[in-house]
């Protein structure tokens, strides 16, 4: 037991300890006193008030339907079954009620719960509980609940170490219990309770360490794509090879260059032979799984731009430190197999759209911790997310339509705010920036490409399909 933990603990006087039950039954038939069963999606919720409440047709999610169900494992109406289809983010939860204290149940208690996984092929679900305000812990299941479909009624017990964090309040807790999922499935609990102890038999990530221990994006909507992308980045980084000259790792906001930034990545960076290695959804381990399956072996770029870890922060609100160290563990990884390589690693960009979001001052605290990651020799650090803000600090849906991923004038702002800095550390043949130019009359300049082999060479390609040499040497051609 940590000695946070420890000393929380010794606080609860000996009086609440013996008045708290050995068993505090969340779901048995009917929820707590005074709580609920409620189901959720993306945009609203609903209270179960006879045996089917059912939410579909929303504006954001029109093909999407979630519903909880009064459903029979022993006896009539003893089990609760979330079916969802084609939702992005469905909930069963246990709420409204007076908090829970389970502070009782922290030392060496349990989660139990029966679960039948009837339809999970493509859908995937988590355990969770709300400890607060701004404090939710969840236990993802998608690869053992699959593993469970079609198989029947079967016993889970959690530690209640898997949704304790240091430093969590436990005293008040305002939901006990939800079942989340996304995609496709159909998923029954029942006998939902806290126990003072017993023996798991279902295991979860350490929060302390999964951020550095690397794993594939295991999540309902990722897994039909991930690792398949991974394959074709393989490819793709082996036909490059050492051609390319900078290679950007991260996450959706740099998947996404090839979305809404495509157009600003090919005036700026496709002549850099540049390669995307950004993955929708992946946190920090994630990352780190793909540099050790050789996502950048056989590369030398002189540039390597670095950007992730809202998502360590987004779904889990990980302390700031664990998504640092988990950043940390990826610059060390790509040193060692990019030992040429310079590291440009940019601050998180800020998300939400106030400065006192919750998410983004999560973000702000990791980059505060990275910034000393920089020795100005091999890692440097940039922090560009000035220039996606308003004087207010505010965050604009102009630039961000979601608050939080760049749409094209955002990713300009990225490529203009990182230019300078990214020239500092390209060898000056490679500093010139694609942008159009009026050259007089019609036409314009789309593109200036510098000789690999003949310093002072400089080619420039014309939207009409011309193309002109100017040779410094000569002075001639082009001016």
């Amino acid at each position: 037991m940590n000695i946070r933990l420890a000393v929380s603990l010794a606080l609860l006087s000996s009086s609440a300890l013996a008045a708290a039950p050995n068993e505090l039954k969340v779901y048995a038939g009917k929820p707590l006193d005074s709580w609920h069963i409620q189901v959720a999606d993306f945009e609203t919720n609903k209270t179960l008030e006879g045996d089917k409440v059912e939410i579909a047709r929303q504006v954001k999610v029109p093909e999407s339907v979630v519903s909880v169900s009064k459903t029979t494992k022993a006896k009539q109406n003893d089990a609760l079954t979330l079916e969802f289809n084609k939702a992005g983010y469905a909930s069963l939860r246990v709420d409204g009620g007076k908090p829970a204290d389970l502070r009782p149940y922290l030392a060496q208690g349990v989660l139990a719960l029966d679960v039948n996984v009837q339809e999970l092929a493509d859908g995937g679900i988590s355990f969770k509980l709300r400890c607060g305000e701004n404090c939710e812990r969840s236990v993802p299941y998608l690869v053992p609940a699959r593993a469970m479909a079609g198989k029947g009624w079967q016993h889970l017990v959690f530690s209640l170490s898997c949704f304790h964090h240091d430093g969590d309040d436990f005293s008040a807790v305002t939901q006990p219990f939800a079942l989340d999922g996304s995609g496709n499935g159909k998923v029954s609990v029942a006998n939902i309770k806290f126990q003072m102890s017993g023996k798991p038999n279902a295991s979860c990530p350490d929060y302390k360490t999964v951020s550095v221990t690397p794993d594939k994006l295991n999540e309902s909507w990722s897994v039909n794509w991930w690792t398949k992308r991974h394959e074709d980045k393989l490819a793709e980084a082996k036909q490059l090879g050492k051609s390319a000259q900078v290679v950007f790792i991260g996450d959706s906001i740099t998947h996404n260059w090839e979305k809404d930034g495509a157009p600003v990545w090919a005036r700026h960076y496709a002549p850099l032979n540049a390669l995307d290695l950004g993955f929708g959804g992946d946190r920090t381990e994630n990352v780190l799984w793909r540099l050790e399956h050789g996502e950048v072996d056989g590369l030398d770029p002189k540039v390597a731009v670095l950007m992730f870890g809202t998502n360590n922060t987004g779904h889990r609100q990980e302390d700031p430190k664990t998504t640092a160290i988990g950043i940390k563990r990826n610059i060390d990884e790509l040193q060692k197999r990019l030992p040429n390589t310079k590291i440009l690693l940019l601050a998180i960009f800020p998300r939400g759209a106030r400065p006192d979001d919750p998410l983004r001052q999560i973000n702000e605290k990791v980059n505060a911790i990275i910034s000393g990651y920089a020795d100005n020799q091999k890692v440097f650090f940039l922090n560009i997310n000035q220039a996606f803000l308003q004087p207010d600090g505010t965050l604009s849906k102009d630039i961000m339509p979601d608050l939080l991923h760049p749409n094209e004038k955002g990713y300009e702002i990225w490529a203009k705010a990182m230019a300078p800095t990214l020239n500092q550390l390209l060898p000056a043949a490679a500093q010139y920036a694609w942008d159009n130019v009026s050259i007089g009359g019609s036409g314009f300049v789309s593109g200036l490409i510098a000789s690999k082999t003949e310093p002072g060479l400089i080619y420039a390609r014309t939207d009409v399909g011309g193309a002109y040499r100017w040779d410094a040497k000569k002075n001639v051609g082009f001016h």
